[in-house]
């Protein structure tokens, strides 16, 4: 008798752990959703990003103890503010992402590499959005931002990337050659 009631306990056991498991399968994990927001801008326009960014927000809520989604809303908010620099949703989305570098600078799990590389992004922002008057003002933290991320870690290619683009706006700016 007892050991059917244990062979019924144990089937039991069974079914529920297998029920979870199919469960969990079938729930997206914070990377596919991730990835599912940012390939919705295939066409970068800035309601793609804008909608894009509120996903993001939306999975960083699911997620709030991860960096991953912080990272890709501040990145996302970036790549908008520099494609959009005089848009009238760009200051909002330059001070939450000034919010979103410090919540990350808090977690311990942060890459320093990154975060140095959203700085620079912030700032080369900030220069795009008033060269005139921006850009002595933020060109030494753009240059250390970008230098102590690829210092961090030589292989981040975002980093190179946004450096590379940097020093090509200057030249295009300046005419002058920048000592990469």
């Amino acid at each position: 008798m007892t050991s059917q009631i244990f062979k019924h306990r144990v089937l039991v056991i069974a079914l529920f752990v297998m029920a979870a498991v199919g469960i969990q399968a079938q729930q997206p994990t914070m990377q596919s959703l991730i990835g599912q927001s940012v390939a919705k801008i295939q066409q970068p326009t800035p309601e793609a990003f804008i909608n894009c960014i509120a996903e993001l927000k939306r999975i960083d809520a699911m997620y709030p103890d991860s960096i991953q989604p912080k990272y890709q809303i501040a990145l996302q908010s970036l790549t908008f503010s520099v494609m959009n620099p005089h848009d009238s949703r760009t200051e909002n989305m330059m001070a939450e992402v000034e919010q979103t570098i410090s919540k990350m600078e808090k977690m311990k799990n942060a890459d320093q590499s990154d975060l140095c590389t959203l700085r620079g992004f912030l700032y080369m922002v900030r220069i795009v959005q008033d060269p005139a008057q921006n850009g002595q003002r933020y060109y030494i933290d753009v240059m250390q931002n970008y230098e102590k991320a690829l210092k961090l870690n030589p292989d981040n290619k975002l980093a190179k990337q946004l450096q590379q683009q940097f020093f090509e706006g200057m030249r295009q700016a300046t005419g002058m050659e920048i000592n990469e």
